[in-house]
Order: structure tokens, then sequence, then C-alpha cells
């Protein structure tokens, strides 16, 4: 496709001001006050947070460009730069939820979802070596598709790439100014079948690599390893499974789209390779159990052609479950370190897991507060010390707020941690718009679930073709309403800027 030129617009800035530090979890005197963030500063539009290789730097992705977040002081936390308000050849830049980093090169990419006309779709590349004043290195690139997902890996770009009659991995050349296709890889090409489904079920959500290996979480199809040693021509591996085509087959689209078995969203190996953790974004939708929100599962991959199934990391439970209800604690972004499982949950929180033995995860820290912070990722930002985590203010019908948090990495219990599962300790409007699930235990995060199975099924490859607008039926799942909550696949957008407008900003 073309490369094309960017303009910042004139419009009013967004405001991106430090918010005081919010305390540690230990006083002076040593005497423990309870597990709580250490600071965290406003990032309007705020989603997908990374830390940038000098440790010293967060970018996060705001739906209309990107910041960058002086970390250096995990209890002052700063906004150095932002790229707002951007417009390539007269089309906006927006639903840009995905932002990567890696060296001094940053990928912010984009819309998250179908898009209308007059939205860019592509993907823009800066120069970070000043992470106070970012430059583009060159003309955004256009893709003629929506980009959910991106990884840099190097001067490699992997992109998630889905059409209505087609979900690809497109692989991208960016070690210049004028980045270059270079490979391709599809599901369908590998199992045609898949194509008996709606797009939605069978979406390629993300993509993650590490040592030569790619992990596309393919929602119902599953988590599929391919061997990108030569990323112009990926391989299949394996895949690991929750569910089949003939499960998916069987299930209204909706319930399909939204509730388990299936639903891999997110996935990424530690940094041996042997451990993969799989998180399943999912709702109540009133069908049939498990009827309640995602969790992480923890596979062996040490011999990727046979990953094995360790355990499951359940999700907090909720007084509404489904995904209108104005209250997400099912699982989403994460990051695996030394043995150890940082991970966000939306309003469930943030959580420290020890998965040094996978087969029986043991929780170290958790912290929420439902009416603020509905956590997007978590990510390391001193190993052994602080990690950071970004909440979003993109969940329907809730009150969260868009900013970027530190936490200490310790062992702690949150002092009077408000309860997810009794309506009078939140300040939300819950509605029951699907189903209020399975009884709801308020510590249901802690449970797990011991598996030494092999995981099942295998996975796929190819191209398609993309529609101008999106409707109801279009939308995707944790980014975008469905028609569950009667919304368009512009949902995230326009919710913020319906926010934006209410605050007067």
């Amino acid at each position: 496709m073309r490369r094309r030129a960017l303009l910042r617009t004139s419009g009013v800035a967004l405001a991106l001001s430090s918010v005081p530090a919010l305390g540690t979890a230990t006083a002076q005197d040593g005497t423990e006050s309870g597990y709580e963030p250490l600071g965290r500063v406003e990032v309007d539009g705020a989603a997908e947070a990374v830390v940038g290789d000098d440790g010293e730097t967060a970018y996060v992705a705001a739906t209309d460009g990107f910041a960058s977040v002086d970390v250096t002081d995990p209890t002052e936390p700063t906004v150095l730069a932002e790229e707002r308000n951007l417009e390539v050849d007269g089309d906006r830049v927006t639903e840009a939820l995905d932002v990567d980093v890696d060296g001094d090169r940053l990928v912010l990419a984009g819309p998250a979802n179908q898009s209308f006309q007059g939205v860019f779709e592509g993907f823009l590349c800066y120069d970070v070596s000043d992470p106070a004043e970012p430059e583009l290195a060159g003309d955004p690139y256009e893709t003629g598709f929506h980009i959910h997902n991106c990884y840099l890996d190097g001067d490699v770009l992997y992109v998630a790439a889905n059409y209505q009659d087609e979900n690809q991995l497109v692989v991208y050349d960016v070690a210049d100014d004028e980045p270059t296709e270079i490979g391709r890889w599809s599901l369908l090409d590998r199992e045609p079948e898949w194509s008996e489904v709606d797009w939605l079920v069978r979406y390629l959500h993300d993509v993650t690599v590490h040592d030569d290996v790619a992990y596309l979480a393919h929602w119902d199809p599953g988590t599929i390893l391919l061997d990108v040693s030569d990323p112009t021509a990926p391989e299949y591996l394996s895949t690991v499974a929750e569910t089949d085509l003939e499960e998916a087959r069987s299930l209204p689209d909706q319930e399909a789209q939204l509730g388990l078995p299936g639903n891999d969203h997110y996935a990424a190996v530690d940094e041996t390779g042997d451990l993969l953790a799989v998180g399943r974004e999912a709702w109540a939708t009133g069908g049939d159990g498990p009827d309640r929100p995602g969790g992480i599962d923890l596979y062996d991959v040490s011999d990727p052609s046979a990953p094995e199934h360790r355990a499951t990391i359940e999700a907090p439970r909720a007084a509404v479950e489904a995904y209108g209800g104005g209250l997400w604690t099912t699982a989403h972004n994460f990051e695996l370190r030394d043995g150890t499982l940082y991970s966000a949950w939306y309003q469930g929180g943030v959580a420290i897991h020890d998965v040094s033995d996978p087969s029986d995860p043991l929780e170290r820290a958790r912290w929420r507060d439902p009416n603020v912070a509905g956590f997007w990722t978590a990510r390391v930002l001193e190993p052994g010390e602080t990690f950071v985590a970004s909440s979003t203010e993109f969940i329907p019908g809730a009150p969260t707020e868009g900013g970027l948090y530190t936490f200490p990495i310790e062992d702690g219990e949150q002092a009077d941690p408000p309860s997810l599962t009794d309506p009078d300790d939140l300040e939300i409007p819950l509605e029951d718009t699907a189903s209020e699930g399975s009884e709801a235990d308020e510590e249901g995060g802690n449970e797990t679930a011991a598996d030494d199975e092999p995981a099942a099924a295998d996975g796929g490859d190819t191209g398609g073709n993309e529609t101008d607008s999106t409707s109801p039926d279009d939308s995707i799942p944790g980014f975008t309403a469905t028609t569950t909550a009667g919304l368009a696949g512009g949902a995230l957008a326009l919710e913020w800027v319906r926010r934006r407008s209410r605050d007067g900003e």
C-alpha cells in the first residue's frame, strides 16, 4: 500500500496531567499499610502500554495518538510528550489502541476495528531516541485494513489483519523509512473449514513473538504457534485450544464471540520460551457453562510442537458479568517474567502470581478500584522492583478513567478492597444485560485448576477484503460493544468523545 503524509490538527490538545503519588505499600517505619499503587498519571484515552528498553519510559496508546511517560521515579510518573489529534492526508488517526516499542523505534497502529470513511488504516513509525521529543520516521504506512494489534521485533513488524472473509498475520520489514510487506500467514489456508463461522469467532486478535516463534491469539480457533525464523515464510508448529470448530458452529454467533470456552485474546511466553500464558477475554452470556468471565491458562511449551496445559487462573467473580453490565473482571493483557505473572483484569484490578510451578500458581498481590480503574495491561518496569499498568475508560457503562499506574513488585494484600459482588459497595449503575452468570464468589480470582493433559487442535493460512463501515454485527469483543449493548463498531472512540464532552474538555 502507499505511504502517506502526517498532519497534526490544530484542535484542542488533550490534557495529560500528573496525579499526586498514591503512596507506597510500606510505611517509613517498615509497618505494612496494605498493598497499593506507588503513583499514577492521567492519560486521557489510554489503552495499551509498553515499557522502553531503558526502563525509564513507558509509552501509552491513547486513541488519537500516544503519550510517553517518564517513570524513573515510580512514585511520580510524568508525561514527557504527547502525539495527539493526528491526521494523515485528511484522514483521522483514531482507535489507535495498540503501541509497541523496540530500541529507539515505536509503532502506533490502528484503528482497532473496522473503520468508517475518513479514518486512516495503517501504522506510524516514530524515532523515540529522545522520548520527550518523538519524531516521525518516514511517512505513515497505509495498509488498507484495520489493525487490532501488532508486535515489533527488531526491524520486523507483525500485524493482525482481519477481513470479513479472511484473518491473516501480515509481516513488514520496517528497517528503513519505507516499510515493505515481506510475508503473510492465514488460518483459512490451513483449516478452510473455519470459514463456516462468523469472522469474529475466528478473529486474529493479537500476536507476540519470542525467539523466532509467533504466538497468535486467534479467538475460538485457539492460540497458534508459528515458526518465524524466516519471517517471509511463517510455518505452523502447533495450537493450544479450549474449543473446536464443531462447538463453535453449534453456538449462536454472539455466544461464541463473547462466552467461554475459547476467546483466546492475548498470548505470551516468559523469557525462557517454555511457559505460555493465554488470556481468554469472555463474559457471561446466559449460555451453557462455563458462563463467567475468562481467566488465564498456563501451558508448558518447552516442546512447542506438543503444548501441555498446566493450570488456569480464574477471573474474579462480579455482581454482574455480562458484556454490557458495567463491571468487567475478565482477563486482559499481561507479562510473564522470571517465574512471575503480572496481569490486568479490567475492574478486577491487577495481580501478581508466582508461576514458578505452573501447575500450582500462587497469588502474591492484588489491587483494584473498580469505580476508578479498568486495567488494560501490566508490564514490568524494573525487574523485581516495579511494574506499570494502564487504565482505560473504554468499559461500556463504567466510570473508569484513563491513566498509567505504577506498582511495587512485592507480596501484600490490599487494605479493605472494594467488593466486586456487593452492588452497595460499587458506584456503578450495574445492568444485567445478558446474564448474571453463575454464583459469584468474592475471592473467585484465587481459583486454579490443574491439568496435565496435552492441549488440542491445529492451526492455519491467507487474505481478504474490508468494508468502509461497521454494523452492530461487525464489532470486536473487548474493544467495541456488540449487539448485546446495542452499539455499533466505533463505540470506543465515540464513548471517549462523549466523556470528554461531558467533562467539558
